[in-house]
């Protein structure tokens, strides 16, 4: 009797250390099972849209000068992400001697990728891409002054005759590699900026006159392909979950 007396003393004394240490065991795997459904989460899908709004700012700046771009992306991977750029310009510009106006439409497709880190239930960006960019546009010739050696005598500004003319159905396509920023502002709002550098591929030249002007890619000249831009955007995100 006193054998039993004692037995069931020592598997009282026992008793709680066995549990204590069967409740911490419980605990470790449930950290370890937390953490590892933490790294299987998949980031949440996001889509972003907005406007580049130096284009209207430069506007007003600018009389001769309307723009207008829209701008979207959405996360794809992890930090991997597709971007879409939609726009439309109208510029008048005086290149030497000849006084012209381009207008058309450009539509942007590339990705983005982004090399900053983030902390959960942030979005920030810093990011390097690339786009493929067509537009597609006319151009119209204002004006013009005859060259000339002897500049002895005012030249008169032609603004009629066979050249004064209007032509479309021009085209152009070219590829950009990018830089930039987003950061988040308030709520789900992001300010942008990106800087571009531009390298034309091919272009449909009016007769008798050349695309010193193209919508989407900016200034041309003959001896260079190669051109840079930036833009400024304000995008709301919207995560989605699937």
């Amino acid at each position: 009797m006193k054998k039993v007396h004692i037995c069931l003393f020592i598997i009282s004394l026992l008793t709680p250390v066995y549990w204590t240490t069967a409740q911490e065991l419980l605990e470790e795997i449930e950290e370890v099972v937390v953490d590892t459904l933490k790294k299987k989460e998949k980031k949440p899908y996001t889509i972003r849209f907005g406007l580049d709004l130096s284009k209207p700012v430069m506007a007003q700046f600018d009389k001769d000068f309307f723009g207008l771009e829209l701008v979207g992306d959405i996360r794809l991977f992890s930090e991997f992400y597709g971007a879409i750029e939609l726009g439309n310009e109208k510029k008048t510009q005086q290149s030497e001697q000849i006084n012209f106006t381009c207008s058309g439409s450009y539509l942007k497709l590339g990705f983005d990728y982004n090399l900053y880190e983030n902390w959960k239930g942030m979005n920030n960006a810093i990011y390097l891409g690339m786009r493929i960019g067509n537009s597609f546009f006319k151009q119209k010739v204002n004006g013009y002054e005859p060259y000339q050696i002897n500049h002895y005598w005012t030249t008169e500004i032609i603004k009629n005759g066979p050249e004064i003319r209007e032509q479309d159905a021009l085209s152009a396509r070219w590829i950009e590699v990018i830089a930039g920023i987003k950061v988040k502002m308030i709520n789900n709002l992001y300010m942008g900026f990106s800087i571009r550098l531009n390298r034309l591929m091919n272009d449909t030249r009016p007769d008798n006159f050349d695309n010193l002007y193209i919508p989407g890619f900016n200034k041309k000249t003959d001896e260079n392909v190669w051109g840079a831009g930036f833009n400024y955007t304000l995008t709301y995100s919207i995560p989605v979950k699937l």
